[in-house]
């Protein structure tokens, strides 16, 4: 092997192993070798202020767009010599640091191990697999009806990658309850948080720590056990429960045949009708629920079916009476094709004002 082969391999397995100081040190030395060789030569051309850094570029990097040249014998042997060899050494292994750099990043995203920095995001704990595949899916397509579009986040102590990298922020942690672990999921600043995990025990002591450290959001907790949902709410009362009706629906469908379907439409934003709420702007609204169920159903063919006090869900009236009044601040829950973005208040306003 050829001296100057050894030379750029031990060179090779060096830089690779070496920091951004040590490439940015060695670049700096070659550079101003490769002046004081140069200006030695009489290469007063390529030694000229913003010229010489533009040639150098240009050669080590080898575009070589050819208007400047050296033009003494002992210029020519300098860039042949050492200024193109080396450069080229220098540059190569400057490229692959950087792409190394992008792909451990990359890397780390992908396995969870990077900090999120997120805000107003919705944020999913605990990974059941299918279910959660489902949840993220479903997330995703409510997502798109909005017009915030915020960032959703899936945060997991199970064993996996990031299952959908590019559309879902990922971070994995050791503990749902240590708080540098979940701040680097954000925990304090998402707008919602979603805690479902194959251990209720687990989904219980999330979702308290949850409300302590970001009591603001919006948190919703799935429990199979029903009996620990009172548990939570009289410690939390702000967090919503989601208990499994599994077999709450295979009752009433033995009953009310069709009802199992019914449910699965209100709830898929894919077949038919579904779901959707809307907070009424503070705008000192008020309104009848007979003169709103009109206007919601001729103007956005639209069904109201119920509405939350000052947004308070506990306090939610289903099927309300027509004769009932509906104000700023109260939440509406209504049936429609699609989710409605583009709420006319004005025009509904003419109910009345108070």
């Amino acid at each position: 092997m050829l001296p100057w082969l050894k030379i750029r391999k031990v060179m090779l397995q060096y830089f690779a192993n070496s920091g951004w100081q040590t490439i940015l040190g060695i670049s700096a030395f070659y550079a101003i070798s490769s002046y004081i060789a140069l200006s030695l030569a009489g290469e007063s051309a390529l030694t000229t202020g913003v010229d010489f850094f533009y040639w150098l570029a240009v050669t080590a990097s080898t575009v070589g767009y050819g208007d400047m040249s050296p033009v003494t014998d002992g210029g020519k042997l300098v860039v042949a010599i050492y200024v193109i060899p080396m450069g080229l050494s220098i540059f190569a292994m400057i490229l692959g640091k950087a792409a190394a750099w992008v792909s451990t990043q990359w890397r780390k995203g992908l396995m969870g191990m990077s900090n999120l920095h997120l805000s107003d995001h919705i944020l999913v704990i605990g990974w059941n697999e299918q279910r959660t595949m489902h949840l993220l899916d479903l997330l995703i397509r409510e997502r798109n009806t909005t017009r915030e579009k915020p960032s959703i986040a899936l945060c997991v102590k199970a064993d996996i990658e990031n299952p959908m990298p590019g559309i879902v922020e990922f971070v994995k942690v050791d503990s749902f309850n240590k708080d540098a672990d979940m701040k680097r999921a954000c925990v304090e600043t998402a707008s919602t948080i979603l805690i479902d995990n194959p251990q209720d025990d687990v989904t219980m002591t999330t979702a308290l720590y949850c409300n302590k450290r970001n009591p603001n959001a919006h948190k919703v907790a799935y429990f199979q056990d029903e009996s620990l949902v009172s548990l939570l709410q009289e410690h939390c009362p702000k967090v919503e429960c989601t208990p499994s009706v599994a077999v709450e629906m295979l009752a009433k469908a033995a009953f009310d045949p069709g009802s199992s379907a019914l449910h699965h439409d209100l709830l898929s934003i894919d077949e038919g009708q579904a779901q959707f709420s809307v907070k009424i702007p503070e705008t000192d609204y008020s309104c009848s629920i007979e003169q709103l169920f009109m206007r919601f159903k001729k103007q956005y063919d639209a069904v109201v079916i119920g509405y939350a006090p000052a947004g308070n869900v506990k306090a939610m009236v289903v099927n309300p009476k027509l004769s009932d009044t509906v104000s700023s601040g109260d939440t509406l829950f209504y049936i429609a094709p699609s989710r409605i973005t583009d709420f006319d208040w004005s025009a509904l306003t003419t109910c009345g004002v108070s």
